[in-house]
C-alpha cells in the first residue's frame, strides 16, 4: 500500500505527538497519559456515528487516566519507564497507526469490495519444530518435517500489509528455533508488528540486544503454573528456563506476557493472586488466558473446565483487568471475552492461522482448509468455502458467552468442514468433525444453562448502563 503525501504528513505528526507525549509522562504521568489519549481521539478514533462505541471506549480511558490514583494510569507510567523507548514508539506506530488507523480502513473497504472476512492480524506458524518435547503436543512427535520458508513469511506479511494487517502473531512448533529469520522478517516489515508466542527456552542476550534495535517485537511466554505443573508437562528445568528467560528480557527492556491454558486441573492455580503477581514481579505486562481444547484424537476431555469451572475463570480474569485489582498486568480471555468483539474472532473476520504447512485455517484450534498458501492468495482462501462458511455465520450464537463453533455449538463446525469440502490439517492424526463434534458436544450441553443465565444477566447489566 503507498503512502500518499497525506498519509506521510499525517504519520509525522502523529509521531511526533507521540514522542512529546512520552517525555511528558515520566516527568507528569497524568497530563501525559491525557496526551496520548487525545492523541488517539485526534488519528485513531472513527469520527462516523456508527462507532459511537469506540467514542465511549476513550472517553473511559481518558477517565482513567485523569485520576491519579487509577491502577491503569499507574500501569501506564510503568510501562514507559520499564520498556525500551523504540520498542514502545514502535509498538504505537506499528499497531496504534498502521494496524488501528491506517489498516482498519482498508479493511474495511475490502470487506465491502469483496464481501468477505477481512483479518486484522494473522497468525503464522514459522516451524513445526521444537526444542522440547511436551505432553500432548504434536510438535516433538512430528519434529522438523514442516517449515515456512523465508520467501513465503515474507508473501504472507506482505499480503497482510495490502490488506490492512500490520499485527502478526507467531507460534508453532517453537517460532524461535527460526529467530534469525524472524530478527530479519522483523527488521525487512518494520510498519508490522511481531507478537511471538513461544516456549521461551531460545531467549538470550544476543537476540535481545537484535529485537531491541528492530523495536517491533514483543512475547508471550507459556507457563503451565507452578514449577511443578509446568516441568511435569515441558520437561525438567524448563520452568527455572523461563523464569530466566523474562528476566533477560526484563533486563533488555522488551514488553511480553505469559501465555496459559487454563484446564479443569490448573484453573485455581493459573488465575490465583500468587502466580499473577509471580509473572508481574518478573516484568510480564499481558498475560494470554486460553481455554483448553479437545483437538486431536488422543485429546483429554476431563481436562475441560466444568460449567461452575469456567464461570469462575470468566469472573476472575476480569477481577484481575478490573482498575480495583491491584495487579498491574492486562488480562486477556479469549474464550470468554466474546461479548466485546461480538463472538468468534476466526475466519479472518479478526483473524486466521497459517500453519507450517501452508494450509490456511479459520482458527489456531480448528485444524480444517481448503487453501494453501503455496496455491492461493490470503485473499482467494478468504473467499473460499470454508472462510465465506464462517463469514455467512458469524455469529454463531446470539450468546456471546457460546462463541466457537467447535467448543460450544455442537454440529455447526461439522456442518460447515462438510459443506465445504475442507480436509484435515492434522500433521499426526487427522481428525474427523464428527469425532471432534463427539467430545465437545456434552460440554455444550453442560455449558448451555449457565451461559444463557450469565448472558440474561449480562444483557440486563448492558441496559442499565445504558
Amino acid at each position: 500500500m503507498e503512502e500518499t503525501l497525506k498519509d506521510k504528513t499525517t504519520k509525522l505528526a502523529f509521531s511526533k505527538s507521540i514522542d512529546i507525549a512520552l517525555k511528558k509522562i515520566k516527568k507528569d504521568p497524568v497530563r501525559g497519559m491525557e496526551d496520548i489519549t487525545d492523541i488517539m481521539d485526534k488519528y485513531i478514533m472513527p469520527k462516523d456515528a456508527e462507532e459511537n462505541s469506540a467514542k465511549h471506549a476513550l472517553d473511559r480511558i481518558r477517565g482513567e487516566f485523569s485520576d491519579p490514583t487509577s491502577k491503569w494510569a499507574s500501569f501506564a507510567e510503568d510501562i514507559v519507564n520499564d520498556i525500551d523507548d523504540n520498542v514502545l514508539k514502535q509498538f504505537i506506530m506499528t499497531v496504534a497507526y498502521n494496524a488501528v488507523y491506517k489498516g482498519n480502513s482498508k479493511r474495511n473497504q475490502l470487506q465491502k469490495e469483496y464481501n468477505c472476512n477481512i483479518p486484522w492480524t494473522i497468525l503464522f506458524d514459522p516451524t513445526s519444530a521444537c526444542n522440547l518435547a511436551c505432553t500432548g503436543c504434536w510438535a516433538a512427535e512430528y519434529g522438523h518435517k514442516n517449515n515456512l520458508s523465508y520467501e513465503e513469511m515474507q508473501s504472507i506479511v506482505r499480503q497482510g500489509n495490502e490488506m490492512g494487517s500490520y499485527f502478526f502473531l507467531l507460534t508453532g512448533g517453537e517460532p524461535l528455533v527460526r529467530k534469525k529469520d524472524i530478527i530479519k522478517l522483523a527488521n525487512e516489515f518494520n510498519d508490522s508488528a511481531f507478537h511471538i508466542f513461544t516456549n521461551g527456552t531460545l531467549i538470550d542476550d544476543e537476540f535481545c540486544e537484535e529485537v531491541a534495535k528492530a523495536g517491533n517485537i514483543s512475547f508471550a511466554l507459556s507457563v503451565e503454573g507452578t514449577e511443578e505443573s509446568t516441568d511435569f508437562r515441558r520437561g525438567d528445568g524448563v520452568y527455572s528456563k523461563v523464569i530466566n528467560a523474562m528476566e533477560t528480557l526484563k533486563k533488555h527492556k522488551l514488553l511480553y506476557g505469559v501465555s496459559v491454558c487454563y484446564t479443569s486441573k490448573n484453573y485455581l492455580q493459573v488465575t490465583s493472586d500468587e502466580f499473577i503477581a509471580n509473572m508481574i514481579d518478573h516484568g510480564c505486562k499481558l498475560a494470554w488466558f486460553f481455554h483448553y481444547m479437545p483437538v486431536g484424537n488422543d485429546a483429554d476431555v476431563s481436562l475441560l473446565p466444568s460449567p461452575d469451572q469456567r464461570k469462575y475463570i470468566l469472573k476472575r480474569i476480569r477481577e484481575i483487568r478490573s482498575g480495583s485489582s491491584p495487579h498491574k498486568i492486562y488480562a486477556i480471555d479469549f474464550q470468554n471475552d466474546g461479548e466485546f468483539i461480538n463472538g468468534c474472532i476466526a475466519g479472518g473476520k479478526n483473524y486466521l492461522h497459517i500453519n507450517s504447512q501452508g494450509d490456511m485455517e479459520p482458527c489456531v484450534f480448528i485444524h480444517y482448509s481448503d487453501s494453501n498458501i503455496r496455491d492461493n492468495t490470503i485473499l482467494e482462501a478468504l473467499q473460499a468455502p470454508l472462510f465465506m462458511a464462517y463469514h455467512d455465520n458469524q455469529p454463531f450464537n446470539d450468546n456471546m458467552f457460546k462463541p466457537c463453533p467447535m467448543l460450544e455449538n455442537a454440529g455447526k463446525l461439522t456442518k460447515m468442514v462438510n459443506e465445504t469440502h475442507a480436509h484435515s490439517t492434522d500433521l499426526i492424526s487427522p481428525e474427523d468433525p464428527k469425532d471432534l463434534e463427539g467430545k465437545c458436544a456434552p460440554y455444550a450441553k453442560e455449558w448451555n444453562k449457565t451461559a444463557d443465565d450469565m448472558w440474561e444477566i449480562r444483557k440486563e447489566e448492558r441496559t442499565i448502563k445504558n
